[in-house]
């Protein structure tokens, strides 16, 4: 029943998620919630590592669950179910595409369909920076404004932010500096 409930959770994300990873990850931060499979913290720190490694976020994230949740089966379950939506209808686009590349329709549905991947991928970084910023739990629990924050991780943001539009150097770059700053600070 797992590799069933893999299959669909996963083919459905991967059918919907238009826009590439980042455009994933509301639907990862779903799975989170209803499912045992991983946390969004451990989420969080997935992003990271698929951030500085090969291939897509979803992809990864998907393996990583399958394996949790139902071993190498189903991690290659999860991986094939969020895969095969992109790949199938990729390939009927790219036929689609080059006929009909003057449709006025066709133009239009791209222009409708951009503000909606944006808004998916502002979600993702929303959920992320809840995540990696706040302390929401402990919020909750104390009602401190103070324990609302978390200082270090916003002043790397901040000072990586900066450095990062200041200075046009690679982003792993920036990813490799912030998971140093991590070891020294010990989060």
């Amino acid at each position: 029943m797992i590799y069933l409930t893999l299959f669909y959770e996963f083919i459905k994300t991967g059918l919907f998620s238009i826009g590439g990873g980042l455009a994933t990850l509301p639907f990862l931060f779903q799975i989170a919630e209803r499912y045992p499979w991983f946390t969004v913290a451990e989420l969080v720190n997935m992003i990271a590592i698929s951030e500085s490694t090969p291939g897509p976020i979803g992809i990864n994230m998907a393996t990583y669950a399958g394996m949790v949740a139902g071993g190498v089966l189903g991690g290659i379950i999860a991986s094939f179910a969020m895969a095969i939506p992109s790949v199938v209808i990729s390939s009927f686009l790219a036929r689609g595409l080059q006929k009909y590349k003057d449709s006025k329709i066709l133009k239009s549905a791209f222009y409708g369909i951009r503000p909606a991947v944006c808004a998916l991928i502002a979600m993702a970084g929303i959920g992320i920076m809840k995540e990696a910023l706040f302390d929401l739990e402990l919020f909750k629990v104390t009602e401190n404004i103070g324990d609302l924050f978390k200082i270090m991780p916003i002043i790397i943001f901040v000072t990586l932010l900066f450095f990062s539009n200041k200075y046009k150097k690679h982003p792993i770059f920036y990813i490799a500096i912030a998971g140093v700053l991590g070891i020294i600070l010990k989060f």
